[in-house]
């Protein structure tokens, strides 16, 4: 038998937009475990939620995590719109949509950046962030700003998008479609890129169940778990289906959310042209009372809100359960048996997100 090392990977490495330290135990260059060490961004942001008044908070539940942080407001005014059992106007759920999926879109093509990064093809880098560039502007021009959408509110949203603007955002939307083309034909066929995904970092079906993966981490294992396809906002009326690969390796998570950029599109066409005329907002009135869960999926996977409400202004307890710490259990089993220079792309596969782990 080798003999055993335990050496550090991160928190500072070149693949980790953000810190993380994992403590890799190898036998010559093979893993044969992996224990994580989180906390190094860790803010405080629940209990500051505790501390201000709930209507304060949407801003501060969107710097949870900048890259997703229109969804991590949507999940808060969901929570508190289900403790104040307020309505939410048609085409706010609408607007939801829209705003998510640009969001998403833009969050997939971070990941291949990322991940062409990794990988040493800095050409392919900086083509997909130069696509992604477009998304973001159109982010602005819809929302207001870049990244930080600030547009969600509790009951609907702060912006509307008019006839022209949808036009504009669909006809942009069609012409980044060619260029994502040009992405996903040099993914699937550059040896490199192939060489060091596929069959690097499996993870089966069943261990998928087992350590409770989310977001295209499941998705990529072939599990058809998606928390759009319970119809919040207005997914349940766009005909919304789960993408899914079989592969369960980095290959497969990776085309997981290749194709689904193509379908956040998509979406984002249908729910512009489906979008009926009305309020953007419904008048909030009351303070919260009761416990309320909010499920969406982000990005990377499903976020669960929690919030406890007393009568008051300030909710009495919230709790964010946000997707990479769900999928940290299954990059530990995808580890152990890969050699050692596979780390980094089987630890960017999960597309990892520590600020809004630790919060």
């Amino acid at each position: 038998m080798s003999p055993t090392t335990v050496i550090p990977f991160g928190p500072q490495h070149p693949v980790l937009p953000e810190p993380i330290q994992l403590r890799l135990t190898l036998e010559d260059e093979t893993v044969v475990g992996a224990v994580p060490s989180i906390g190094y961004v860790h803010r405080g942001i629940e209990k500051a939620a505790e501390l201000r008044e709930y209507g304060s908070n949407v801003f501060l539940m969107e710097r949870v995590c900048g890259i997703c942080s229109f969804v991590h407001a949507l999940a808060y005014c969901q929570v508190v719109e289900g403790l104040l059992k307020a309505e939410v106007p048609p085409r706010a759920k609408y607007l939801r949509v829209v705003y998510s999926e640009l969001l998403r879109i833009h969050s997939h093509l971070l990941y291949l950046g990322l991940l062409a990064d990794a990988l040493g093809f800095e050409s392919l880098f900086m083509q997909c962030w130069r696509v992604r560039e477009t998304v973001v502007d159109l982010m602005e021009k819809t929302a207001g700003s870049r990244v930080i959408m600030s547009s969600c509110a509790i009951g609907g949203v702060r912006r509307d998008i008019g006839p022209a603007l949808a036009e504009e955002t669909v006809r942009t939307l069609a012409g980044l479609k060619p260029q994502v083309d040009r992405i996903a034909e040099v993914l699937g066929h550059d040896y490199g890129i192939r060489q060091r995904a596929i069959g690097r970092g499996a993870l089966s079906r069943e261990q998928a169940l087992a350590t409770g993966a989310v977001g295209p981490t499941q998705r990529g294992s072939g599990i058809a778990e998606d928390v759009r396809t319970t119809g919040y906002a207005a997914y349940g009326e766009l005909g919304f289906t789960p993408i899914v690969e079989t592969a369960g390796d980095s290959y497969a998570r990776t085309v997981v959310r290749l194709r689904e950029v193509y379908q956040s599109m998509d979406l984002v066409r249908r729910a512009l042209e489906k979008m009926p005329e009305g309020d953007i907002a419904a008048r909030i009135r009351g303070n919260p009372e009761g416990e309320f869960v909010s499920r969406v999926e982000a990005p990377r996977g499903e976020l669960i809100y929690y919030a406890k409400g007393n009568g008051t202004r300030n909710l009495a307890r919230l709790r964010v359960r946000a997707p990479t710490y769900a999928n940290l259990p299954p990059l530990l089993t995808m580890l152990p048996g890969c050699e050692l220079a596979d780390v980094p792309v089987i630890t960017l596969s999960i597309d990892p997100c520590l600020g809004c782990a630790e919060r």
